[in-house]
């Protein structure tokens, strides 16, 4: 294994902020200014996050959990991302960043190589890089932080759909943007689940991109029971596409006769919980992935860190980490809701 946690706190809910309202190419800085040691040298130490885009209430968690930490450490907190997801929107706030001189700059990219150049520059300035949900090329970056291990979230998905149908049958996925790190990981990882168990002998008819937009994902739902009548489970994977594809099956023939699994937030998910449109999908809490990337950058601007595998730093309430193979960190479990557990969640509705 790649993830050690010395010390595991009581689960808590997951909790939001609120929605953040942004328009592309602006810069952020937030409130939680102060000074931090900066690696000794006691300068105001500013911690950028730079997500794949705004407007994403799962990004909204993460950038909640990443702001919290950044009070509790004295850093200065900036956000800046595009309103899209595309593959090059991010360059421009990673180059504004490596202009102001920022020390900590993470990223969730978009596309594991068109940010590369631009963070490669960022480093030779001096500043700490880190890549959170997804992942750059390993050469780019200092960490990863990743929420859970890629296998685990594909075989937990994998999981909720053949409790559901079988191991027979038409499926589909209906994914974010086609060049997301994170998404393609984990669809690599179902499809290699799905050759190598003999359970599963699914016929995966399509793979569609949403561009985790709401419409557009909504649109794809909608696209393939009209291409794929006899489709008997969708898998989405991502926050915005469950979502979106749970609100169309909810007023449509479909209801209740196609299974709906994938990853969604509590908030968003819990009316087609209880209307019967899904019975189970998964995720972990967002903000302890921002809150992580924080307390790692942190480490790794005092030197408490390098990266290397073995090195170990304390996250505050989330306890002591150990960096993995190529500088990965683990955040903690896959999480499955249902209609038995889905209220021992709180729930903020976007």
């Amino acid at each position: 294994m790649t993830f050690l946690r010395t010390h595991r706190p009581r689960h808590r809910a997951l909790v939001a902020a609120g929605a953040v309202a942004a328009l592309a190419l602006v810069l952020s800085a937030c409130s939680g200014a102060g000074t931090a040691s900066g690696g000794g040298d006691g300068g105001d130490t500013t911690l950028s996050f730079i997500p794949k885009n705004l407007n994403n209430p799962y990004i909204t968690l993460e950038l909640s959990g990443a702001k919290s930490a950044a009070e509790e450490l004295g850093f200065t907190y900036a956000e800046a991302a595009p309103l899209d997801a595309g593959a090059d929107s991010q360059i421009p706030f990673i180059q504004t960043e490596v202009q102001n001189g920022t020390k900590i700059i993470a990223v969730s990219p978009n596309d594991p190589d068109a940010v590369c150049p631009a963070l490669e520059d960022a480093r030779t300035g001096g500043a700490k890089i880190i890549t959170f949900d997804s992942d750059s090329a390993a050469e780019c970056r200092d960490l990863f932080i990743n929420q859970v291990a890629v296998e685990d979230v594909a075989k937990g998905q994998l999981e909720q759909l053949y409790d559901q149908i079988g191991g027979t049958g038409d499926i589909a996925i209906l994914s974010a943007t086609a060049a997301a790190p994170n998404q393609n990981a984990w669809i690599e990882a179902m499809k290699a689940e799905i050759a190598s168990n003999p359970d599963y002998e699914w016929n995966l008819v399509a793979t569609v991109y949403g561009d985790d937009d709401d419409t557009k994902s909504f649109q794809e739902a909608q696209g393939l029971l009209q291409s794929y009548p006899n489709l008997k489970g969708i898998i989405s994977p991502t926050t915005v596409g469950i979502a979106a594809t749970a609100r169309y099956l909810s007023t449509s023939e479909y209801k209740g006769k196609v299974a709906l699994v994938g990853l969604g937030l509590p908030g968003q998910m819990k009316e087609y919980l209880t209307d019967g449109t899904v019975k189970e999908f998964a995720l972990w809490d967002p903000s302890e992935v921002g809150y992580l990337t924080a307390y790692a950058g942190k480490a790794l601007v005092d030197g408490t860190i390098t990266g290397a595998e073995g090195d170990t730093f304390e996250a505050g309430k989330l306890g002591t980490y150990t960096v993995g193979a190529n500088g990965l960190v683990l955040v903690g479990e896959l999480l499955k809701f249902n209609a038995e557990n889905i209220d021992q969640y709180d729930y903020i509705t976007f």
